[in-house]
């Protein structure tokens, strides 16, 4: 089958009037025109523009030969989608990786006016796969002096080779400034390499972490290493970013993180245990940008779990990113905690609908109407006490979010939220422990898209997101206090959040 370019779709679905409409599409999340889509690539701004390259199949809704998907934004939530960015070659299929903008043409393959836009990401072989060993994926190269509008292969792919590990994928890279080197975070299996050089193109393996640290339930994927100051400090410390399939805490894929130290050469962490950037089931593989302004550290991961993203009930296209997240990084009860939460720049879509005070006697509880149904926001505080946070629908579905007190416990519950057979795991009930919480009340933010919620508590300490396939959109949102006393919301607050797809406005 031959493929389209995204440009054309985009254009044949205006033409019909059904661009970005369809059953359970996200209507403020990315999501690709049409066909397959999974791990964010090449995060990076230059000029003015946010590029976001994406695993893409563009034959089919299920996986299959990998290249670079690619869209384009200045605010890094209107969209626009691009052609297709890197195809597979003589090498192999193209795999995850990032991408730097080389402003001294350290590489040589721009100029000292032009700089490159440099992409680094693994080859994958599947004929070499199939024939056995452990030598089909490997690192290669790719440059564009154009921003991103086209790519040229470099002639000396791949730059790195692989004769050792079956898993071998995922570079990401970054300029360090203390060692005045390029910086590579690689996979090996179920541990962290780190590469250097002075070009782009010649690597040098400097050391490894993490053979024996954090989680190993499955294979570690998709490494991000960065430096992230200390809230209310003046200190910083090295945040590092590990994906892992099987073996997230509620099943299947997730990503966790190791707080520690980088010396140009290695990475350490007195950390033992695997620590988790978002407890829900569907942010997986998700990275940071290179290049932000004001030194921002901005992530996007990928909306779905291995476990049954081939399966999830979508027909034109599969699979959407989260919202654009800032990563922070805070000292609570002597314990560094990686928050993460929308970019500020997400009120520009919202409008506030209601804004109520709230007292709920004990096992009472209020109703409210969502008026922009599965295009929702909502903004409340809590007391840690037991609570139901309910989203219901005409057909009967429903969403349930549940506090429990005396555990310090958050579960999501989407066993009844509509489309939910597709995958036995799917219904599996969500739980994320409340731990090391600061003094005070909970403050919940909500966003509710046609198929996904992701619930951010305490301004991104705690955060869950999951997927949902409601066959109608939730209208009413209930909120039942399961305590002894009343409790009391000064200000519950809804929103309507704008669409960010051009037409149909």
């Amino acid at each position: 089958m031959g493929c389209k370019d995204s440009k054309d779709v985009k254009k044949e679905s205006e033409a019909e009037g059904t661009f970005y409409t369809e059953p359970f599409r996200p209507q403020y999340h990315y999501s690709p025109p049409e066909k397959w889509m999974n791990d964010p690539n090449g995060l990076v701004y230059y000029k003015g523009i946010y590029h976001l390259f994406y695993q893409y199949y563009p034959d089919d809704i299920v996986w299959g030969p990998m290249h670079w998907g690619h869209a384009t934004s200045t605010d890094m939530l209107h969209w626009e989608n691009q052609p297709i960015a890197l195809y597979p070659d003589k090498n192999g299929l193209i795999f995850s990786g990032s991408a730097v903008i080389d402003y001294d043409n350290t590489s040589g393959l721009g100029t000292a006016d032009n700089p490159p836009l440099v992409a680094v990401f693994t080859y994958h072989d599947m004929e070499k796969e199939k024939a056995g060993g452990t030598d089909f994926q490997t690192q290669g190269v790719a440059y564009s002096l154009d921003n991103g509008e086209s790519f040229e292969m470099f002639e000396g792919n791949p730059v790195i080779p692989n004769t050792e590990f079956r898993d071998f994928r995922d570079p990401k890279v970054f300029w360090d400034e203390g060692s005045r080197k390029w910086v590579m975070a690689l996979v090996a299996g179920d541990h962290l390499q780190l590469y250097r050089s002075d070009n782009l193109l010649d690597w040098t393996y400097m050391s490894r972490f993490g053979a024996e640290q954090g989680a190993h339930g499955g294979v570690w994927e998709c490494p991000d290493l960065f430096e992230l100051p200390v809230a209310g400090t003046d200190e910083s410390r090295w945040v590092l970013l590990i994906s892992i399939n099987p073996g997230a805490p509620n099943g299947g894929s997730g990503t966790q993180y190791f707080i520690g130290d980088f010396d140009g050469t290695s990475f350490t962490s007195d950390q033992e245990e695997a620590r988790w950037l978002d407890w829900g089931t569907d942010n997986y593989a998700g990275v940071t940008y290179n290049n932000v302004p004001d030194d921002d550290r901005i992530f996007i991961g990928w909306m779905s779990n291995w476990t049954y993203a081939r399966d999830t009930p979508t027909e034109v296209w599969r699979s959407a990113m989260t919202l654009p997240r800032k990563l922070s990084l805070e000292r609570i009860n002597e314990e560094y905690t990686l928050f993460n939460y929308p970019i500020s720049g997400i009120i520009e879509l919202l409008n506030e609908q209601s804004g109520l005070r709230v007292e709920i006697p004990p096992n009472s509880s209020e109703a409210i109407v969502l008026e922009n149904g599965n295009q929702s926001a909502i903004h409340f505080v809590s007391p840690l006490t037991d609570l139901t946070v309910s989203f219901k629908n005409e057909a009967g579905e429903e969403l349930l979010l549940e506090l429990d007190s005396e555990e310090s416990l958050l579960v999501l519950d989407r066993s009844k939220s509509g489309i939910v057979d597709f995958q036995e795991m799917f219904a599996n009930i969500q739980q994320m422990p409340l731990d090391n919480l600061q003094e005070g009340n909970l403050e919940f933010d909500i966003f509710l898209d046609a198929s996904s919620v992701e619930v951010f508590v305490n301004k991104g300490q705690f955060v869950m997101t999951s997927q949902l396939f409601p066959t109608k959109s939730f209208d009413e949102l209930i909120i039942r206090n399961d305590g002894n006393s009343v409790s009391i919301y000064p200000e519950l607050k809804t929103y309507s959040v704008k669409r960010i797809w051009k037409n149909g406005d």
